[in-house]
């Protein structure tokens, strides 16, 4: 799930899912917000041997999403393209704009249409829980993207909740970093500071993996960020402590900026950062040969195709995996045209391909 001020920022609609044992992580491996085992979303496909019974069903699908965005097209497109080879009938998309009110107007508008599928991400476990009760209890498939409804049991409620590969996108940000630094040097670590399953998995595998895998480089700055807009002042105060950090890790890509800032600002050339989530003004700087070193994304396509496959087979009587996940990847200056589109389906920017 792609990560920005604006959701952030409305921490409280986004089904901030706790994750107690996250306080002392030592995973190696991302788990689900019920410490269910991850499954890859290549082992959820519908076998040819299916897709006759499933087409024969006539079945219609609802995408219901939190917010648009490039992130939010490239998982309609994925799901969308699945539902097509599937013979099912998209017959209602909407976006909550981040309010869960409208969610749930969005939900009451589209069974009117009787879809047999609904995929969404719930923006408040309390309120998308009685939100998605009508659909539920009428037996509609529920594929959830990264968040869950309080109380929802699988395989009584949903389907599958599907998601990033979480332990991995830190656990790749933590080696692209060291690779950057040629494996030795000291690192600061902006983290997010909340309660969120996704983003505590990710911030924390890149700490236990730096911690475990590089001997030679320290963790010597830590700092926790809730608001965006903080992050170039949390990075002066970071370099001011630590004038030769060689690399930083930041949360995800809106902070990154800040901290891109903050370098620039200092005339700093030396210190890499990686970050999570794909962003045009932190591509372009990498791609420039700057600070940035990399930028570890989802596949937000195949997010899409997952969740799709999954609501499929639970109409057809096949058991689906609780928790699924979709590959991370590492995008560099020389992948960035490959990684934007095996992430969100599309052309990077012309100011990121026009850059180097």
């Amino acid at each position: 799930m792609r990560l920005t001020a604006k959701n952030l920022a409305s921490s409280a609609l986004l089904g901030l899912l706790s994750f107690a044992s996250l306080s002392s992580f030592s995973l190696a491996e991302t788990i689900g917000p019920n410490n269910e085992n991850a499954t890859p979303s290549s082992a959820v496909v519908v076998a040819d041997d299916k897709v006759d019974a499933i087409r024969s069903g006539n079945y219609k699908a609802a995408l219901l999403w939190h917010d648009q965005s490039d992130f939010v097209n490239a998982v309609t497109a994925g799901a969308s393209d699945e539902f097509k080879r599937l013979g099912i009938e998209v017959v209602a998309t909407a976006s909550a704009g981040f309010d869960a009110a409208k969610q749930r107007s969005d939900i009451e508008t589209s069974l009117a249409k009787e879809p047999n599928i609904i995929l969404s991400l719930p923006l408040d476990p309390v309120t998308s829980a009685a939100a998605f009760k009508e659909a539920r209890d009428s037996g509609v498939s529920l594929v959830f993207l990264s968040n869950l409804p309080s109380g929802y049991e699988h395989p009584r409620d949903y389907a599958a909740i599907v998601t990033d590969d979480l332990f991995q996108m830190g656990k790749q940000a933590a080696d692209a970093l060291a690779s950057s630094m040629n494996g030795k040097g000291t690192v600061g670590w902006i983290y997010h500071d909340a309660d969120y399953y996704v983003t505590n998995q990710r911030d924390n595998a890149f700490k236990t993996t730096i911690e475990n895998d590089y001997p030679d480089i320290s963790i010597v700055a830590e700092q926790g960020i809730s608001d965006p807009a903080r992050a170039e002042e949390i990075a002066n105060a970071m370099l001011l402590k630590n004038p030769d950090l060689g690399g930083i890790y930041v949360t995800w890509a809106g902070p990154a900026e800040g901290v891109l800032a903050a370098l620039r600002a200092n005339g700093n050339k030396s210190t890499k950062i990686v970050t999570l989530d794909l962003s045009e003004p932190v591509a372009v700087d990498m791609v420039r040969g700057g600070n940035v070193a990399a930028i570890v994304a989802d596949e937000a396509y195949e997010l899409g195709r997952a969740m799709a496959a999954a609501a499929a087979l639970r109409l057809v009587g096949t058991d689906v995996p609780p928790f699924v996940v979709a590959p991370a990847i590492t995008v560099t200056a020389d992948t960035v045209a490959e990684g934007w589109k095996k992430s969100l389906n599309i052309d990077p920017p012309a100011s990121v391909s026009s850059a180097n």
